[in-house]
C-alpha cells in the first residue's frame, strides 16, 4: 500500500531550491517563447464574408421566416 505524497516539497531535499525556498537564476523556463504565431508584422485581415455564403444565409432566413408566418396564419385561421 502506497502513502500518499505531500503536495509541498520539503525544502532540504528539493533540487532547485536555494535557503529561503527561492528558486536560482536560470532554473526556471522564460516567461514567453517568443516563437508563437502571434509574432512577425501585422497582416490586415482579409475580407468578410463572400457574396455566395453571405446570399445562402439571407436566403436561408427568408425560407425559415416565411415558413413560421405561413405556419401561424395556418394556426390563425383554424
Amino acid at each position: 500500500m502506497s502513502t500518499p505524497s505531500n503536495p509541498d516539497p520539503e525544502p532540504r531535499t528539493t533540487p532547485g531550491l536555494d535557503a529561503g525556498g527561492g528558486v536560482p537564476p536560470g532554473e526556471t523556463p522564460p516567461a514567453e517563447a517568443g516563437t508563437s504565431t502571434g509574432t512577425g508584422p501585422h497582416r490586415p485581415p482579409r475580407r468578410g464574408w463572400a457574396r455566395g455564403p453571405l446570399a445562402v444565409v439571407w436566403v436561408l432566413a427568408l425560407a425559415c421566416a416565411l415558413f413560421f408566418l405561413a405556419y401561424a396564419l395556418v394556426l390563425a385561421t383554424r
